[in-house]
């Protein structure tokens, strides 16, 4: 059996927000067992809102959270990081309203984790094995989930942009393979939308330091750091909204032109249907499955 996990010390960086631009100080600290990602407004007296689906708000261009008025922005990096890295419980310790974006991808808070270390606790780790497949579509977005024993995801995304284009993405997502594909992985935008998100209050604090910028032919910032960066940044997107079912899960993932309205209302369709999954204790090895089915057959449901 696996046993729950916090991380072993204290580590914190800080950073401009992407859409606020607001320097903000985030914090992780270890938490007892039975906590789970519990994120803490430090600058509203330690005001705590959970990272579950309950507390959706917006979701848009970014995940945000929001309990009893108080609002927390782009939560999914640092969620996607720490779902990923096997950490069940932990604070979050943030003085703003937005998750600080840092390079635009997962990969600082990997970094963070990795400094932290990684504690294991006296509680067996307890997971939500799909039993049923969801699928949820509209239009040419679609995402679906499909009974399986590991966690494996798959994106197809299809941007009419000369280094993008059709890309395809599909993992077992492990603290490894999270790591190594996905967590470098940056959020990116085109130059032609600058001025309308921000005419939006949006992306205030973007910039070519953590965002990649496509021009209408080309690349603003640099080389790529994967030929397919934008299909896996999607996913690890996904993977940051998935954390907000609150529990480590047991299903395979498939996402087409899909985004974060997408993701969220998975994560909201899994929590409001319990016949749709189990709660069991977490198999240290878990046996591989078949797959689902294949993104042809992602219907409305």
């Amino acid at each position: 059996m696996q046993y729950q996990n916090t991380i072993a010390r204290p580590v914190e960086t800080e950073g401009i927000g992407l859409h606020t631009a607001v320097r903000g100080h985030l914090r992780l600290v270890p938490a007892p067992a039975g906590t789970g990602i519990v994120f803490r407004r430090v600058d509203l007296d330690n005001f705590e809102i959970e990272a579950h689906g309950r507390w959706l708000a917006r979701v848009s261009y970014a995940t945000s959270l929001m309990k009893k008025g108080v609002l927390l922005s782009t939560v999914e990096h640092v969620l996607a990081a720490l779902y990923a890295s096997g950490i069940d419980n932990v604070y979050i310790e943030l003085d703003a309203l937005e998750v600080p974006i840092l390079d635009g991808s997962s990969r600082p808070f990997v970094q963070m984790i990795a400094e932290a270390g990684i504690r294991r606790l006296r509680r067996r780790r307890r997971c939500l094995r799909l039993v049923r497949p969801v699928e949820i579509s509209d239009g040419e977005r679609q995402i679906a989930a499909y009974p399986a024993d590991n966690f494996r995801v798959r994106y197809f995304i299809d941007f009419p942009h000369p280094l993008v284009g059709r890309e395809e993405i599909e993992l077992d997502v492990d603290a490894e393979s999270f790591s190594r594909v996905l967590a470098p992985a940056r959020t990116f935008g085109f130059l032609e939308d600058v001025s309308r998100l921000r005419s939006m209050d949006l992306i205030r604090g973007g910039s070519l330091d953590n965002a990649i910028v496509l021009t209408r032919d080309g690349l603003m910032n640099g080389e790529l750091r994967f030929p397919d960066e934008f299909a896996r940044h999607k996913a690890l997107d996904l993977i940051g909204d998935l954390a907000l079912v609150g529990r480590p899960l047991k299903a395979y993932i498939v996402a087409h032109k899909a985004g974060h309205a997408m993701h969220t209302a998975l994560v909201t369709r899994l929590l409001s249907d319990r016949s749709l999954w189990v709660e069991t204790a977490d198999p240290s090895a878990p046996e591989r499955q078949p797959l689902g089915a294949p993104l042809s057959a992602v219907s409305t449901s």
